[in-house]
């Protein structure tokens, strides 16, 4: 098994202490090795081949984007070289076709999976912090623009009164396999694809633990009682958001009470149902997703 989870390869050295040195950014704009990863509306560039891959355009062939540019990012340094992302929400998709042959922009869960996954991550990189940068161009304190700091890290209210920082934010969800002897409580939302069940989830309330969520979200959406809370691993979800943090629980109680507003059904599954996709599961979570990581490894327990 890998041992990361997919958009959490650790390939770039986030240099934080230069986010604030102004004479080496302007340097690494003009460097011709630079290169800049364009998001366009939370969709990423990606080229049309056997393999999808990422487009990174070296800054001579960025310009246009860069001065257009809603939001310019440090993301890191990789190999000596810095890596930026660019915002460019504001063009018209006839200004953004041609910016790189047999490419285009889409939704990074459409060939996240099949990508290299060290591209992928840094494509998830640069989503997740645009997707807070547009929602953060007004101070949420008294309600004035806010400018960028720290090459993308840090946005100040302009208001001389208030200048209230904002960081990036992403939301912590705990996701969580409950099982119970040789079966999986697995549950399934109307929305998704016919016949996928997944783990059970949702999100850290103010004020609470990952434990504390783990028992809530299982007990609200199954009525099920839960022990032996342990952590496995997290990934970044930024879909837009998220940080996914994974853990597996044992039941208390086989008997189950599905919240109808938030599934569609919730069933067990042994682990040989779930390895034939038997019983009434027809296909298991996302290959790039934390939830099938959990499921995949909790089939070859003991």
């Amino acid at each position: 098994m890998d041992s990361h989870n997919h958009y959490a390869d650790e390939i770039l050295d986030r240099a934080s202490h230069l986010r604030t040195d102004e004479t080496w950014l302007t340097a690494q704009f003009e460097d011709e090795h630079t290169l800049v990863i364009p998001v366009w509306r939370a969709r990423n560039l990606v080229a049309n081949q056997e393999q999808p891959q990422g487009v990174m355009l070296p800054t001579t062939r960025a310009r246009d984007l860069i001065d257009a540019a809603r939001a310019t990012v440090l993301l890191g340094i990789r190999n000596d070289v810095a890596h930026f992302a660019v915002d460019i929400s504001p063009l018209e998709e006839h200004d953004v076709c041609g910016i790189h042959d047999d490419s285009e922009f889409v939704d990074l869960r459409s060939v996240g999976p099949v990508m290299d996954r060290s591209e992928a991550s840094i494509l998830a990189y640069a989503k997740g912090i645009m997707y807070w940068h547009a929602r953060h161009e007004f101070c949420g304190s008294c309600g004035h623009p806010t400018e960028i700091r720290e090459a993308g890290h840090l946005r100040k209210c302009t208001n001389p009164e208030c200048g209230a920082l904002h960081f990036p934010r992403t939301d912590p969800a705990v996701i969580m396999l409950v099982a119970k002897d040789d079966r999986a409580l697995l549950g399934r939302k109307a929305e998704w694809m016919e016949g996928m069940y997944s783990t059970l989830a949702g999100f850290v309330e103010p004020g609470e633990s990952l434990e504390q969520a783990v028992a809530r979200e299982v007990m609200e959406e199954a009525g099920v009682k839960i022990t032996n809370i342990r952590y496995h691993s997290s990934q970044p979800w930024p879909f837009p958001s998220s940080l996914m943090l994974g853990f597996y629980a044992d039941a208390l109680n086989e008997d189950f009470h599905r919240n109808d507003d938030e599934l569609e059904d919730l069933q067990w599954f042994t682990r040989q149902e779930l390895a034939d996709g038997g019983a009434g599961i027809a296909k298991r979570p996302r290959s790039d997703s934390i939830a099938r990581r959990l499921i995949d490894e909790w089939i070859l327990q003991e």
